[in-house]
């Protein structure tokens, strides 16, 4: 037989199997509908949906909407598959034509509907039972209906749940159809037979007719295929031998290649069709690397994939392997988790090689990997919510949890001394998770490979290197990511994007350690950071992301001359021109296309549009339209001064040379500040991927760290409960069988909870919270360090960076100290001391950076400085920056409180504080100890670390700066009042809304607000107390110009609040009293405390000279009253004798009371106030939290003030009224105004003018103030 005849002897054979033409397209009996069968997107849907191209993926976009199927069945048994992309609230089954749904009905909501809801585990025919098992996300559910019997069956992952509904109706006019009701983004595929099913039940038949003809003839000239491969012609001997058909190469015979030619010409278009691709190809392919081995020892599929190219047509072999790729990653995806994770590797390795072949790699780049695919998919390892089936239970046979906790709740960090049976379940169960580790760690490299194939630079011969489609599409998928407009299916899903991350670090540090080996000068990947030109020469685009400095159109304009004099890169004024236009030009669709984001690049609008019709701008206009940046590059070298013009390119429009550079071209990294050293980087396309690997951080990865903890958690609960349940069981009576019953059982139930949680936990550790993770978290904190210190030393260009790298820092830190903590400790990092101190240095300069304007970033800053002085370890970091960065610190930190938000500033100086002041070294609420010992989970606060380092600083800063200091005492004394003010107000409102006889009620709202304004109060006290310990000259030393108002001022302050909250019986008494929930920090110790910390101070601790000035000035303040302080410790006799009546007498017993030993709790030598029917407040309760020093100055102060009050009782005569000052009616008028006049008390005026300066009553300018003496009466 010559090669004339191959063609019709193959048409001969092909032929031989087949049915005759009439009976292949007889309708089947029992369904009704057309084939293809898909989902009727026209009329059989209620509510919103997206629906995919191929009509069989669907995503709820509305509450709770329904679609059905095209096709319906009314006898014989059929099935179909769904496959879930989403674990959320889904009914999946079947319905018929008359089921009408709406937003709160769905399938198995209406009588002839009938539905599986893997979520809530149960089963829906208008009422519920539970059924089946909960699914995942990557699970497939088989929907099966025998219509003979009438039956409805579902299955998960192939096995069955058992029948879920007899006796459905069928006959004449029943028919039903394939539905699914779901609720807002959950998202499944439909398999109805358009490919083969992956669990395919025995005598169910799937609604789509398989294309069988096609396969018979597929399967047969695949065989064709294997034997031409596996035959050798030996010419000498002119006969066939057998030969491996491994080892075929192509360039080989002749005959050999026409021969395929010929099979290929009915193979090649039978490859583009779905079923066949997954059935017959990926099947083959599989099959080849079976065998085990590396990828790489398969040469076979790199020959077969030159085949493709060489024999078939360019458009047949996209479109096999796009459909290969898909089969691919739908198999990954949807494969059920076995112990060794055989499905995954093997899907891997497959994807691995066809990824080896570089003609196929850069088709798959260019086209598939990120525009069709969501190819992110393949580096996620997904986790098995039900844990037996994964096997789990054989590999980690043991299964163990803390057991030790101690009274906070938290696990001990010393384990108490564990039992042998622990220890060793322990250890069993450490080695169970080692050998899982290590089983994960499989596909992990797997992953990794692949990626390090996308980032090949070396492959130039057939055009772009690997690496540079991919930086594009990387780009690309990090934009839809970024802009919230994004269409919610082009998110990728949290979870995805964390095992992305971690694969990309692995590669990236992988290619870069690679690429040094090469250029030994050049910075390792341990010291990589991301230089700062990047931000501004517009080669990286970074959408609309917000700068440090605000937009960048903004930062182009104002900014113009500092980049033409430190980075030597002049703005075309027609851009910036541009750029101011077209923020003005808010149409979505018309402007998407004209301008890249506003301003995404340097040089926003495009001058000239002329290439918008560039082909390469397909698909992201669906979406947005992206821009990047290029430069025009001179052929010659550039010399410093030459100024270098920007244009703006398209990000398709990049090429290798704009990234890497080349003569003397900087590429990505033209514009290089002075600041900043040259340092080769060996490969900058990398910097652009690790750039990129930041923002991913902050898109989701950080959530969903955080997310993934409540595993842990629970863990921890349980093991709380469960030591409950073992407690109680010891103690329960023996008489009481019944309870001991219900015990046990509970007891079985944590115990069962736990192994199965503490199974999927070691998988999360393992996943999620490894030690190699926590080292990538730790790089990506420390590049983020490095960025920003390199882009700080650039002066304002610092502005252009974007706000994101500060976050990623801040959250970096906090997921390595507050996820990974348990299992692995920070202390253990490599430089990790160093790194703290680095990022505390950070936080301590960017707090108050005039250069960053966003609120949102300058909150964030500040709360993490506020956490990271609270904790021993970071507030040591921040004492080692250097000494003048801290001083700045405490100097903004001290800056008047008026323009910003001041609460955060006051607490960090608090934390400074605590452990040092009054009664102010308690983790937990002394008073909430008392009134519910046995609650343990109340919040409970840090324990107090005060820093004396930074309390000098700001010692020296406020005793050296005299008008800082007044500035500084002026506004905290300010929103003292405020705050208190603003809680006396709100306790009214509770108590009046308390004491009505209808609904008790108060709304949480306000009663937080209430709480907040307290906790204000108290700390803003503790703020005046340091202040007054540390620098008592400021009001003191009557010299400074404003120490007496401010002595003034404070006295009044604290004389009001002492009244607030000792008056007897009074409101604050009653609302205390409440205890209601929210209002637990309300109480009289926190503030009673804080106030008697500065009254000891000034009046004990003080100077004689200061201590008589202090008193005189408390005295004769209108508001004072003696008995308020005599609350103080629990005394005080009728509230009713006035104080100057209160003679010393009452005083003495007291004195000898205290010298006694360890007084009684509340001593009821307290007069008749002891007997009133509530014990009063008294500093003697507090044994724990007071010092027997601090009661003794109490009482020294106590003493001291009695005697004061009654001289100046006897002394002071009585004024007039006309003589006392018309603002305050307290103090008799002593200055007068220059030029008008008039006249006031001194506070009353030098308080005024501390905030304004127009007379009170004339509204004149003040020039000046002089004393004022009366004149002598005629």
């Amino acid at each position: 037989m010559g090669f004339q005849d191959l063609g019709a002897h193959l048409e001969k054979l092909l032929s031989e199997g087949e049915p005759p033409e009439e009976s292949r397209d007889q309708p089947v009996e029992g369904r009704l509908g057309p084939q293809p069968v898909v989902l009727d997107h026209t009329s059989g849907f209620e509510g919103l949906l997206f629906v995919d191209d191929d009509l069989l993926g669907v995503i709820g976009h509305s509450n709770f909407s329904s679609i059905r199927a095209t096709t319906c069945v009314y006898k014989g048994k059929w099935a179909y598959e769904v496959l879930i992309s989403s674990q959320g609230l889904m009914q999946i089954g079947w319905c018929t034509l008359n089921c009408r749904f709406n937003q709160e009905e769905g399938v198995g909501d209406t009588p002839d509907s009938y539905a599986y809801d893997g979520n809530r585990v149960r089963k829906w025919n208008v009422t519920t039972t539970n059924y089946g098992k909960s699914w995942a996300a990557g699970d497939i559910v088989s929907c099966l209906i025998d219509l003979d019997e009438g039956t409805i069956t579902f299955c998960l992952n192939g096995q069955s749940l058992g029948v879920a509904f007899t006796n459905i109706k069928t006959g004449p006019g029943v028919a039903y159809f394939p539905a699914i009701s779901l609720s807002f983004k959950e998202s499944v595929a439909f398999n109805f037979g358009s490919r083969p099913l992956r669990y395919p039940v025995d005598g169910y038949l799937p609604l789509q007719n398989p294309p069988t003809v096609d396969l018979m003839k597929a399967q047969k000239l695949l065989g064709y295929i294997k034997n031409v491969l596996s035959t050798s012609i030996d010419t000498q001997e002119e006969r066939l031998l057998e030969k491996d058909c491994a080892a075929w190469r192509l360039q080989g015979d002749p005959t050999v290649l026409v021969t395929l030619a010929h099979i290929f010409n009915h193979f090649a278009p039978l490859m583009c069709k779905v079923y066949l691709v997954e059935d017959v190809l990926m099947n083959f392919l599989l099959g080849i690397l079976e065998g085990g081995g590396s990828v790489d020892e398969h040469p076979l599929i790199q020959q077969l994939l030159d085949l493709f190219w060489l024999l078939m047509e360019d458009h047949e072999v996209n479109e096999c392997l796009k459909q290969l790729m898909m089969s691919l990653l739908r198999a990954y995806r949807f494969s059920p988790i076995i112990p060794d994770l055989g499905f995954q590797i093997h899907y891997l390795r497959l994807t691995t090689a066809i990824l080896h072949h570089e003609k196929s790699r850069k088709y798959l780049l260019n086209n598939v990997l990120f525009d069709v695919l969501r190819s992110v998919v393949f580096f996620y390892i997904k986790t098995p919510l039900r844990v037996k089936e994964a096997g789990l239970e054989e590999l980690i046979p043991t299964t163990w949890w803390p057991t030790h906790f101690d009274k906070e709740g938290k696990d001990e960090r010393e384990p108490k001394e564990e039992s042998a049976d622990e220890r060793l379940r322990r250890r069993a169960y450490e080695r169970g998770c080692q050998r899982l580790k290590k089983r994960i760690e499989v596909v992990e490299e797997l992953q990794v490979q692949i990626l390090k194939l996308l980032l090949n630079n070396k492959d130039k011969a057939t055009g772009e290197a690997s690496r540079y489609i991919f930086l594009n599409k990387f780009r690309k998928f990090l934009q839809e990511n970024a802009s919230n407009r994004g269409h919610p299916t082009a998110l990728c899903p949290p979870e995805y994007m964390v095992c992305f991350l971690h694969r990309l670090i692995t590669a990236v540090r992988a290619c870069w350690d690679d690429s040094n080996r090469k250029s030994p000068s050049s910075i390792s990947s341990e010291e990589a950071y991301v230089p700062p030109q990047l931000f501004y020469n517009g080669k990286v685009d970074y959408f609309d992301l917000q700068r440090l400095g605000g937009l960048l159109s903004h930062l182009k304009k104002t900014l113009k001359d500092d980049l033409a004099s430190k980075a030597n890169i002049i703005i075309d004024p027609a851009e910036i021109q541009a750029t101011s236009m077209d923020d003005l030009d808010e149409d979505e669709e018309s402007g998407a296309t004209q301008r890249p984001f506003g301003a995404a690049a340097v040089g926003g609008a495009l001058a000239r549009p002329s290439w918008l019709s560039s082909p390469t701008l397909g698909r992201a206009n669906r979406f947005l339209s992206t821009a990047a940046v290029s430069l025009m590059i001179p052929r010659r070298p550039l010399t410093q001064p030459e100024k270098v013009k920007v244009r703006t390119l398209a990000v398709e429009q990049r090429t290798e040379e704009d990234i890497e550079g080349s003569h003397g071209n900087d590429g990505l990294l033209l514009g290089r500040p002075l600041e900043e050293p040259d340092q080769p980087v060996a490969d900058k396309s990398l910097l652009e991927i690790i750039d990129g690997i930041v923002m991913m951080y902050n898109l989701s990865v950080h959530q969903q760290l955080g997310k993934m903890v409540v595993v842990s958690d629970d863990v921890h609960e349980y093991a709380v409960a469960l030591k409950d349940t073992d407690e109680k069981i010891a103690r329960c009576p023996t008489r009481r069988a019944d309870i001991l019953d219900e015990l046990q059982k509970s007891q079985k139930v944590f115990a069962e909870k736990l192994n199965h949680l503490s199974r999927r936990l070691a998988w999360i550790n393992a996943t999620i919270y490894s030690k190699d993770k926590m080292l990538d978290v730790y790089w990506l904190l420390c590049v983020c360090i490095r960025t920003i210190e390199h882009a700080d030393n650039t002066g304002s260009l610092f502005a252009f960076s974007p706000e994101f790298y500060l976050n990623v820092a801040m959250n970096a830190y906090s997921a390595l100290k507050n996820y990974f903590s348990p299992a692995n400790s920070m202390e253990e990092l490599p430089g990790y001391e160093e790194t703290l101190t680095q990022l505390a240095a950070i936080l301590a300069k960017h707090f108050a950076d005039p250069r960053i304007v966003g609120t949102d970033i300058k909150d964030s800053l500040m709360q993490a400085l506020a956490s990271y002085v609270c904790y021993p370890q970071s507030l040591r970091a921040v004492e080692r920056i250097p000494e003048e960065q801290r001083v700045a610190m405490m100097r903004n930190l001290l800056a008047p409180y008026e323009q910003r938000p001041w609460a955060q500033t006051n607490w960090i100086l608090v934390r400074l504080w605590r452990g040092c002041g009054f009664g102010y070294r308690y983790t937990r609420l002394p008073h909430l100890l008392k009134t519910k010992p046995e609650d343990a989970n109340l919040p409970s606060l840090q324990k107090p670390c005060p820093s004396l380092l930074l309390q000098r600083h700001m010692a020296e800063l406020l005793s050296m700066d005299k008008d800082m200091a007044a500035s500084f005492l002026n506004s905290v004394l300010n929103q003292l009042n405020w705050a208190f003010s603003e809680f006396i107000g709100m306790i009214q409102e509770i108590q009046q809304a308390a004491e009505r006889p209808e609904r008790n009620f108060v709304d949480t709202r306000q009663l937080k607000v209430c709480a907040t304004c307290f906790d204000l109060s108290v700390s803003l006290l503790r703020v005046l107390e340091m202040t007054v310990t540390l620098v008592p000259e400021i009001f003191l030393d009557w010299s400074r110009p404003s120490a007496e108002l401010l002595l003034r001022r404070l006295a009044q302050l604290l004389n009001q609040v002492l009244n607030r909250v000792t008056a007897e019986k009074n409101l604050f008494d009653r609302v205390v009293n409440l205890r209601l929930p929210g209002l637990e920090s309300v109480d009289h110790y926190p503030i009673l405390v804080a106030v008697t910390g500065i009254l000891v101070r000034i009046l004990v601790d003080g100077d004689r000279q200061g201590v008589s000035r202090a008193a005189s000035v408390l005295l004769s303040d209108p508001c004072f009253q003696l008995h308020s302080i005599q609350q103080l410790l629990g005394e005080g006799g009728d509230s009713s004798s006035s104080s100057s009546v209160i003679t010393t007498t009452t005083a003495r017993p007291v004195i000898g009371s205290f010298g006694s030993t360890v007084p009684s709790p509340i001593p009821s030598a307290a007069g008749s106030a002891g007997t009133t029917e509530r014990k009063h407040f008294s500093l003697h309760a507090y044994t724990d939290y007071i010092s027997e020093e601090e009661k003794q100055k109490v009482e020294m102060m106590l003493a001291f003030l009695t005697e004061e009050s009654k001289q100046a009782a006897a002394s002071t005569a009585p004024t007039s009224e006309e003589d006392l000052c018309p603002i305050c009616y307290a103090h008799s008028i002593s200055a007068i105004f220059k030029p008008c006049s008039h006249k006031s008390c001194k506070a009353c005026i030098n308080q005024h003018l501390m905030n304004n300066k127009d007379c009170f009553f004339c509204k004149a300018t003040i020039t000046g103030v002089e004393d004022y003496s009366k004149p002598a009466s005629s």
